[in-house]
Order: structure tokens, then sequence, then C-alpha cells
């Protein structure tokens, strides 16, 4: 994950708080989920 922050240029922490936000927002546990979601929908 940290590598990933990086390249976004945000610490690790940001990171993971705007992925929590995302899962709490669509009602999921975890990203992996949140993907699915987003998948089922046909967002992504």
């Amino acid at each position: 994950m940290a590598q990933v922050a990086r390249r976004m240029e945000m610490s690790d922490r940001t990171l993971r708080r705007k992925l929590r936000s995302i899962c709490d927002h669509v009602d999921v546990e975890t990203p992996i989920e949140a993907v699915v979601w987003a998948v089922r929908r046909r967002i992504i």
C-alpha cells in the first residue's frame, strides 16, 4: 500500500483513510468488496 500511496503522492495513512471512506460510503467492509460493488453496478 505504501508504494501506491507514494505513486499517488500522498501518505500511506491518507490512502488508508480514503479507502475506508469509500468503503463506508458504499457500505462494504473491504476495498475488494468496494470493487465488486462498483463492477456489479457497471461503474468500472
